[in-house]
């Protein structure tokens, strides 16, 4: 299938797609948001009074969930290299989480304070070239844990994104390394043909 084929056919899954027209209707910025509501519906993972770090935040869809369910009790900061209109209650840091600079402002925000919940729903520019694609998402995916693991309170909990694929396996055994508990989420408003999981972390290990 060439370029404009696949793109016209992206474009109608999108225009028809269940939770698209949901998110509008709900005055979401994006379908994933649906992904964050039914997470956390299930695994309790946003408590008020926390500190919450969402990487790859852009256009806000996680962001909106947390501000609306911690009630303005808590910290939201919100990291994203491209920009996100701005958000009642949520701190915005505009960057490349990649660069060592972008996570010392990050780090400056925090001020010292430890998270209770890093969430990151990075993703890569995607090329269509699987193995590329599943490398960059391992690596985000990498980087975020990394982040996480010096970050967040000992009772903490970590959200991430990552392909499925080669090198899953083995980032699986440094989230089960890091954290006391480790479990597999696909939620409902995941495409199904799309290679994304997420993997849940909770309680860090000494």
């Amino acid at each position: 299938m060439n370029r404009s084929r696949s793109s016209n056919a992206w474009l109608r899954e999108h225009v028809t797609d269940t939770y698209v027209q949901r998110a509008r209707a709900d005055g979401y910025r994006s379908r994933a948001s649906y992904k964050l509501v039914e997470m956390d519906d299930r695994d309790h993972l946003i408590r008020t009074g926390d500190v919450v770090v969402d990487l790859g935040a852009s256009p806000g869809g996680w962001s909106q969930v947390v501000a609306a369910r911690m009630q303005g009790r808590g910290r939201i900061i919100a990291v994203d290299l491209l920009e996100m209109d701005p958000l009642q209650g949520v701190t915005f840091l505009r960057g490349d989480f990649r660069e060592q600079e972008v996570l010392q402002r990050l780090e400056h925000l925090l001020a010292g304070e430890r998270a209770g919940l890093v969430l990151s729903d990075m993703s890569p520019n995607i090329s269509g070239i699987a193995v590329s694609d599943q490398a960059r998402s391992t690596h985000l995916a990498e980087l975020a844990l990394e982040f996480a693991g010096n970050w967040l309170k000992p009772d903490g909990a970590f959200l991430v994104k990552i392909f499925q694929g080669y090198g899953f396996a083995d980032f699986l055994v440094k989230m089960r390394q890091t954290f006391k508990a480790v479990y597999s989420r696909k939620p409902e408003a995941s495409r199904g043909r799309s290679p994304e999981t997420y993997l849940l972390g909770r309680s860090l290990k000494p």
